[in-house]
């Protein structure tokens, strides 16, 4: 193949899946192609994102071109014209797409920012934290093991050397004593006292 060849010549050769053919239509075009998309676009990234799709269309559809419709470079910028119009669509959907999400974040309100339910839940916390204190020695260490550090009451069995019975029983009054010592939360909102 050589730069002498016709456009016509060289769409032949791709249509024969000549490689060497689709290079040289590449060089014979791509800067007049990006600078056609690049005033529709105004974006280099998509004006090359649009030349790429253009070649590649050729390369996979060579067949859609009809010598009797006009010259190869009149369909090539028609084609490239569609793919751009089509490009500017796409990002200006996903931009609305993306206000209209930015609005339905900033309408609902900030679980974080409300201080409310902030405080409500570190007084909660401070409260089971004492009530916890309160439990002897054997049950707080189950607790914190099971609840806080995640271990199976099997695991606590073998890292504690007791037997899992003795493990559940310890669980079983721990629960107990904190269904006790905290059954006035949620009740009437919070209990303020010790």
């Amino acid at each position: 193949m050589s730069d002498n060849q016709t456009d016509l010549e060289l769409l032949t050769g791709i249509l024969n899946r000549d490689p060497e053919a689709l290079k040289l239509i590449y060089e014979r075009y791509e800067r007049s192609i990006y600078t056609f998309s690049y005033r529709i676009v105004k974006d280099a990234m998509l004006a090359e994102e649009i030349v790429q799709e253009l070649f590649m269309r050729i390369w996979h559809a060579a067949e859609r071109y009809d010598p009797a419709q006009g010259q190869l470079a009149s369909w090539m910028f028609t084609v490239t014209r569609n793919i751009a119009i089509d490009a500017l669509r796409r990002r200006q959907t996903r931009t609305s797409q993306q206000v209209t999400e930015a609005e339905k974040l900033n309408r609902k309100p900030d679980p974080e920012s409300d201080t409310e339910s902030l405080a409500a839940a570190n007084i909660v916390g401070e409260q089971v934290r004492s009530a916890i204190k309160q439990l002897s020695g054997e049950q707080q260490e189950v607790m914190e093991l099971i609840y806080f550090n995640g271990y199976t009451q099997q695991e606590v069995s073998a890292k504690c050397d007791i037997p899992l019975g003795t493990v559940k029983s310890r669980v079983r009054l721990a629960m107990k004593a904190l269904r006790t010592q905290l059954e006035d939360i949620g009740k009437e909102g919070l209990s303020y006292g010790p």
